[in-house]
């Protein structure tokens, strides 16, 4: 909720969403619909007004401001449309700086991260800057640092946005493969077919769920349907 008396939005309102381990939930909607406020919700980027938000079985309510950020480091992946990668360090510096942020030694950070580029097939360009990289491949890398450190769960705010129709449908494949390794995933997507990757598809309107079982062959149809933004 934001806001006070006559300008109070409530940008979500009564929701209830689970996402088991290994499972990739797609959330589509009109903009303004609380997508991506559910996402930083999910990501303890921003506490909600009321209710309870669970990470790995641990509530967020409780824990401190230092928690929360522990919990981003360790437990959360971010994979953003605009990539968020730092200019001035290489792929294997950007995969590894969570790592490093978090204590653990600079040797063992960048051969973790060293592991996770290869996972991406992108051991090659682990030493190029994120101005020497295509568009898929600065999104491979973003990937590649969301997961690195064994994280539990995968948050992603239209990460194939900017991409071509053949690179945004192999960055679903890796954000799938990152489940079937173990990984909870959340995408916010506008795109009905690459929503169709998901094991299920959540549908927000107004900051309320209005469906989870719609079938993807209709989800064109609920978003002709929804005000243009």
């Amino acid at each position: 909720m934001y806001g006070e008396d006559a300008t109070q939005v409530h940008a979500l309102s009564r929701i209830e969403l689970s996402v088991d381990s290994g499972s990739l939930v797609a959330v589509m909607g009109a903009s303004g619909s609380g997508k991506s406020t559910l996402l930083t919700i999910a990501g303890s980027l921003e506490d909600p007004t009321s209710g309870e938000v669970c990470v790995g079985g641990q509530s967020l309510s409780f824990l401190s401001r230092n928690g929360k950020a522990r919990l981003r480091r360790q437990s959360i992946g971010y994979v953003f449309q605009d990539y968020n990668l730092l200019a001035g360090l290489s792929a294997l510096e950007n995969v590894s700086l969570p790592l490093e942020l978090d204590g653990i030694s600079a040797r063992k950070a960048r051969v973790a991260a060293m592991e996770s580029l290869e996972a991406f097939a992108l051991r090659d360009r682990a030493s190029h800057y994120p101005d020497q990289l295509s568009g898929g491949e600065r999104q491979r890398v973003a990937i590649a640092r969301a997961v690195v450190g064994g994280r539990q769960l995968l948050l992603a705010d239209e990460p194939s946005g900017a991409l071509d129709s053949t690179n945004a449908e192999a960055v679903m494949r890796l954000i799938l493969a990152a489940c079937h390794r173990g990984m909870a995933a959340i995408v916010v997507t506008h795109d009905a077919q690459l929503a169709s990757w998901a094991d299920r598809v959540v549908f927000l309107r107004d900051g309320r769920i209005v469906d989870q079982t719609l079938p993807i062959e209709s989800a064109d149809a609920f978003l002709a349907d929804l005000p243009k933004s």
